[in-house]
């Protein structure tokens, strides 16, 4: 029995298959002008009122290239010490999101 190597995919190559940009919307403590939209590169920049705590936040929102470009988005985040609220993914396809929320009801030591 021959099997062909090639109409076989692995687990990795199926997920590697999947187109891995998305669109984001990452909401942080605080107001961002205009003017460190270019520290996010192609991302805008919005500022909104939390509903939650009713404190002025920035939303960074666009498409992500892939995990590698979300966690520099993080990183640079974390490198200007600004206080991350929720991340949501949107899925253009399903038109849902998936949240992510981060307790901010720890407080530094």
């Amino acid at each position: 029995m021959t099997t062909d190597a090639k109409s076989k995919k692995t687990p990795t190559q199926k997920l590697n298959a999947r187109p891995s940009q998305a669109n984001y919307e990452i909401k942080v403590q605080g107001h961002l002008d205009s003017l460190w939209e270019q520290w996010f590169e192609d991302m805008t920049l919005a500022t909104i009122e939390n509903g939650e705590s009713g404190l002025a936040c920035t939303l960074i929102s666009g498409f992500v290239a892939d995990q590698a470009a979300l966690h520099g988005l993080l990183t640079r985040i974390r490198d200007l010490n600004l206080t991350l609220v929720s991340i949501r993914r949107i899925n253009p396809d399903q038109q849902t999101s998936e949240e992510v929320k981060i307790d901010l009801s720890r407080e530094k030591e």
